[in-house]
């Protein structure tokens, strides 16, 4: 077993940076929120709703109030994994690349696609969140969409420090095509928008940009994923970190070699992650959604 642990110790953290970089909601993972893991599938976080200010009397001075603390409980509801064979020699006779270069593909490609398309999903469904009449933008409709959310968050007082938009590749482009570009001397354009008002802008790929997604339970070895199914294109979002938790419970990666496989001769991979993402009761006005009619 001392060959499996070392395997599997050496390849998570290089599996996490590709999680990192391919991920475009690792930013929002909560290691900076508080968070307490309780029961088998609860997360509860507490939050408070204070009384206002009253009129304070000369008389009788302060006047009274309650401070209410609550647990938010938020129940865990996505459950995924995948096991991989990669025989011996097929590993051997490309010097060792198939191993590793099937870990880190599926990392990229299958695992960081679906926690995003999952989180962006769940999000967007969320009710009572802030939500724009859906239309199709077009490039003189993208800017006063874009403004008329920025005023919906500044009525509902959500800080404009730390607001991400995420938005789509098609929405992006219309929008780094509106606005002007003024040039000098300058031996090369470059028209990315990398950040808008005061905001993080980052390209959602429509492929993982849905509200409503398909989980394929991957009953069989050539099926799994998810898929946009019966879900609507979402053109924009703008979030507050704050507003959300992405919780991953456990991510567990095992690695068996050939010796210990006792079904092939092969490396035997297991991947699984327990993972869920909520918009927080008290922040709902913190999330902003835009999505195709």
């Amino acid at each position: 077993m001392a060959q499996s642990i070392a395997l599997a110790t050496k390849f998570q953290p290089i599996l996490d940076e590709i999680y990192k970089a391919a991920s475009l909601t690792a930013r929002m993972d909560t290691p900076v929120k508080p968070v307490n893991f309780a029961g088998a599938n609860v997360v509860s976080v507490f939050k408070t709703n204070p009384i206002g200010l009253g009129t304070y009397s000369r008389v009788s001075g302060y006047p009274a109030g309650q401070v209410v603390g609550t647990w938010e409980t938020l129940t865990l509801a996505s459950e995924r994994g995948r096991a991989f064979v990669i025989d011996r020699m097929d590993d051997e006779e490309t010097l060792g690349m198939a191993f590793g270069t099937l870990a880190g593909e599926f990392i990229r490609t299958q695992v960081a696609p679906e926690l995003d398309a999952y989180r962006f999903s769940k999000y967007a469904s969320t009710s009572s969140i802030n939500a724009a009449t859906p239309a199709t933008l077009d490039a003189n409709t993208i800017i006063p969409a874009l403004d008329a959310a920025k005023l919906a968050l500044d009525e509902d007082e959500v800080p404009r420090e730390g607001r991400i938009l995420y938005i789509s590749d098609a929405c992006l482009n219309l929008l780094e095509g509106k606005v002007s570009r003024f040039l000098a001397n300058e031996n090369g354009v470059d028209r990315r928008v990398m950040r808008f008002d005061g905001m993080d802008v980052v390209m959602v790929p429509q492929t993982r940009f849905y509200k409503g997604i398909t989980i394929d339970a991957g009953a069989t070895v050539d099926a799994g994923g998810y898929s946009k199914g019966s879900g609507k294109d979402i053109n924009f979002m703008i979030i507050h970190p704050s507003a959300v938790v992405q919780v991953v419970k456990h991510d567990a990666l095992k690695v068996f070699p050939p010796e210990e496989n006792q079904t092939t001769d092969g490396w035997l991979v297991q991947y699984r992650i327990y993972h869920d993402a909520f918009v927080l009761a008290n922040k709902l006005n913190g999330v902003y959604l835009h999505n195709k009619a």
